[in-house]
């Protein structure tokens, strides 16, 4: 339990690191009375739409806990509740520290373009450091609770579905946060960018543009407490699912370390990721993005150290054999090389998730050349971009599962999946620094500061779109390994445990391509990502749609808007915002929650329980394989048409106002939902279709009830 303690203390300290930080933003100038007027209206959406948007989660939730306490029994219902409401909180909490940062990161760009940088990346920092502060207190508590006070053993099958369904309450509240937050701001920048940029011929975040106060509110709602939310639950699903395949193959003296040892190795990286966040600073050629590497590499760099520390304190010799249930053996020591293959890992898709949609390289230059001969150009250009960016993230986690499993077979692959998660922290704050920066922009535009402060808030948030790509990539290349760990559980889980529901065919046979069951299942699995993706686009150009009638009704009805005379109705826009983001964000979400079972009931009522479980499992790799090029599709794809439209905006082939710029806003527009709304959403859905899977397996053989 030593092990647990040192974990829990982590996360304390990664708790502790967020209160203070937030303490010194929060005392920072929020400037003059306009700045602050500017940025109430701002905070008093994002308050308004979350309320609302947690309203309907917390009835989802409510029923989907009553169902888990049917069917699983109280231990893994309470595991989904503090799932859901850490995951809500994580949300909250990143929301609340951007919506108050974006106004005196403004206010520090007037002193300088470090002052800035600062406050901005301190504030993406504490909503970092508490989203992987609580994801680790709650595996971490939990377990603690289960196998201490309640003296189960670590392998006890309630254990093992509480620490799942805990992940199935983080990923509910998720695909929510994530669906719901992405509806809300690209409907808001759609409707803003085409009729103010496009038809008004007006600036971005032009106080004259009714819409320009909700696409600030959605910056907030859906670039931060949407990916708080969605790294918490990453994190919570990995390293869970990580001591569940653990305790699925791993018996004896060895299974209590090695099940502490995946938060261990959470913790320790958190003491790493808050030395990275003091190395953050400009050098002699004032690179923002070279200043925020520094705390990344920083970060990643300790990391190392102190994963081979975490494992040797926890293992002792780490020249001892492991010997899983399945017949496998390796030196505890490759458990470490796993990890560090996830840090590898982990640092190739940064890098190229940068290539991609960084302002500096060929594709999004590409792009914004395309732009100069129309609007179709551009677009066929971005989706030919978008397409060809799947191809090395997949190389990238095909060889560090090769090599993982090559190590230390399944277990190789979950703690690679798992240290990956561990740098959490640090790119979460990676991630927060965009909409804050973002904000600043919009804030000084519409509170008329000097020139010089809109160029230096322009330089923090053009890096922030970066940030918030390769943050993205860095979710679903995390994802992509955890939700094969996921499979794997599933798998593993029918071997062990089939008996017990009736399944006595061997597995091979079950899941041989030579079944039609699983192709069928295959081909199910592959589509739900698309139709999913089609659902959030379509909500996305419904909701839009509206707030372009809205603003052309406020211009039409209202001439004084544009000469400055008559203030637009900024609160009814964002009204009509939320209430659509909450309308579509419903049936989408449970696509990824009745799928695995409907699949399983409907096979299985046709072709017997066998081949029920059979399309079920071969569901989940065709979602896993699908949604990994649908998501780093659209996420990078639609990063790289952001970018070009900035890169026009900075002066290239004709600058503001072009031809190539109406083309490039254009392919923006498309690229908007793609990146902030479908693809990142596609991420927690893999995962959640795999949770159900493994729940259901749970449920059909009575554990976890209690």
């Amino acid at each position: 339990m030593n092990l647990v303690f040192l974990a829990i203390a982590c996360g304390v300290i990664a708790l502790l690191y967020g209160i203070l930080t937030s303490q010194q933003v929060l005392r920072a100038s929020p400037g003059n009375a306009r700045m602050v007027e500017v940025a109430e209206a701002i905070q008093e959406g994002a308050s308004a739409y979350l309320r609302r948007q947690y309203t309907a989660i917390t009835v989802v939730g409510v029923a989907v806990a009553v169902l888990v306490y049917l069917f699983l029994g109280g231990l893994s219902a309470a595991g989904f509740a503090v799932g859901a409401i850490l995951s809500g909180v994580a949300g909250f909490i990143g929301m609340n520290i951007s919506v108050r940062a974006n106004v005196r990161t403004a206010e520090a760009a007037r002193i300088g373009l470090q002052n800035g940088l600062t406050v901005a990346f301190r504030a993406g920092a504490v909503t970092g450091m508490l989203v992987a502060g609580l994801a680790l207190l709650a595996i971490a508590v939990l377990f603690y609770v289960l196998t201490g006070p309640m003296g189960m053993a670590p392998n006890d099958r309630q254990v093992v579905t509480a620490l799942t369904a805990l992940a199935l309450g983080a990923s509910l509240v998720s695909i929510f946060a994530r669906l719901g937050g992405g509806i809300f701001t690209k409907a808001a920048d759609v409707g803003a960018d085409l009729v103010g940029k496009v038809e008004a011929g007006i600036p971005e975040d032009d106080p004259r543009n009714p819409a320009v106060i909700a696409d600030n509110v959605g910056d907030n709602v859906g670039d931060c407490a949407g990916m708080a939310a969605d790294l918490f639950e990453t994190y919570v699903v990995t390293v869970g699912i990580t001591m569940v395949m653990i305790a699925l193959l791993v018996s004896g003296a060895q299974l209590l370390p090695l099940m502490s040892l995946p938060l261990l190795i959470g913790g320790v990286c958190i003491i790493t990721s808050i030395i990275g966040t003091y190395m953050v600073r400009l050098g002699k050629k004032e690179s923002i993005m070279g200043a925020l590497y520094k705390g990344f590499w920083t970060t990643t760099a300790l990391a190392v150290p102190a994963i081979w520390f975490a494992a040797t304190y926890a293992l002792g010799d780490l020249n001892q054999t492991i010997a899983t249930t399945g017949g496998l053996s390796f030196p505890a020591i490759n458990l470490v090389w796993a990890s560090f293959v996830g840090l590898a890992v982990t640092a190739l898709i940064v890098w190229i998730t940068e290539y991609y949609t960084g302002t500096n390289y060929r594709p999004v230059k590409s792009i914004a050349k395309a732009s100069q001969t129309g609007h179709g150009t551009n677009v066929i250009q971005g989706l030919a971009i978008s397409l060809e960016s799947t191809a090395l993230p997949t190389i990238v986690i095909i060889a560090g599962v090769i090599t993982s499993f090559q190590l230390a077979g399944l277990l190789g692959v979950a703690f690679a999946a798992s240290a990956m998660l561990a740098l959490a922290g640090m790119v979460v704050a990676l991630d927060a620094y965009g909409p804050v920066t973002d904000n600043a922009g919009g804030i000084a535009e519409m509170s008329g500061l000097e020139d010089e402060v809109r160029h230096r808030t322009d330089a923090l948030d053009a890096v922030g779109n970066t940030t918030k790509a390769v943050t993205k990539g860095y979710a679903i290349g995390s994802a992509g390994l955890a939700a094969l760990v996921l499979f794997s559980a599933f798998t593993e889980d029918l071997r062990v445990f089939g008996s017990e529901i009736g399944v006595t065919s061997d597995l091979n046979t079950m899941f041989s391509l030579t079944n039609p069951y699983v192709i069928v299942g295959l081909l199910l699995g592959a589509l739900l990502p698309y139709l999913f993706g089609a659902m959030a686009m379509t909500a996305v150009g419904r909701a839009g749609g509206a707030v372009v009638e809205e603003v052309r009704g406020q211009f039409r009805d209202n001439p004084g808007i544009m000469d400055g005379s008559v203030r637009p109705n900024y609160a009814r826009t964002v009204d009509l915002v939320t209430k659509a983001a909450i309308k579509e964000m419903i049936i989408p979400s449970l696509l990824p929650v009745l799928a695995p079972i409907v699949v399983y009931f409907v096979i299985g009522a046709v072709a017997g329980q066998e081949n029920g479980l059979a399309a079920t499992g071969a569901l989940l790799l065709g979602v896993i394989v699908s949604g990994l090029f649908v998501a780093i599709s659209m996420t990078s794809g639609g990063g790289a048409w952001d970018n070009a439209k900035k890169y026009i905006e900075d002066g290239n082939f004709g600058g503001k106002g072009s031809e190539a710029h109406k083309a490039a806003v254009t392919g923006d527009t498309v690229g908007d939902p793609y990146k902030d709304t479908a693809g990142p959403a596609v991420n927690p859905m893999i995962k959640i279709t795999n949770i159900v899977a493994l729940l259901l397996l749970a449920a059909l053989a009575g554990h976890g009830a209690a």
